[in-house]
């Protein structure tokens, strides 16, 4: 059985992190960071008119403003987010949001269906679950291997 088959079973929705900071294009940087810091997160979804225009990282922070001597209190989050918002549907695979993640270069997706903000999925999150996936597979070849030869 190929991996990349057997893993379409594991959906986004499976592995996303429901729990979403978001935060209005207009805010400064620092009230940004404040409150991906408070829920300690790794970045927020960028609303506009209450819609996902966009995404923020701590990356995007760090290199955009911090090590540019930037003021972040002056910064505006929509002069530094990362737009248009790269999404993936809750129902695809594992598989397939890592295929944007490498096809975009970028470690988060925001989980989206028409317009609809269900959650964010990182790199790591689909390393966790993908481990799991391995580490079962590999079990039952082993059983098989032992017990059915």
């Amino acid at each position: 059985m190929r991996l990349d088959v057997a893993v379409g079973i594991l959906k986004v929705s499976d592995a996303m992190d429901e729990e979403i900071v978001t935060v209005d294009e207009s805010i400064s940087v620092a009230e940004a960071a404040a409150r991906i810091s408070e829920k300690g997160k790794g970045c927020a979804i960028v609303l506009k008119q209450c819609r996902p225009v966009g995404m923020v990282t701590e990356r995007d922070i760090t290199y955009k403003v911090v090590a540019k001597g930037l003021n972040p209190k002056k910064v505006r989050v929509k002069e530094i987010m990362s737009t248009p918002l790269i999404e993936v549907d809750p129902d695809a695979d594992l598989v397939t949001a890592a295929k944007v993640m490498d096809k975009h270069k970028i470690r988060r997706l925001a989980v989206v269906r028409k317009g609809i903000l269900y959650g964010v999925i990182s790199a790591l999150d689909i390393a966790r679950n993908l481990e799991g996936y391995v580490e079962s597979e590999v079990r039952k070849i082993l059983r098989y291997a032992f017990f059915m030869a």
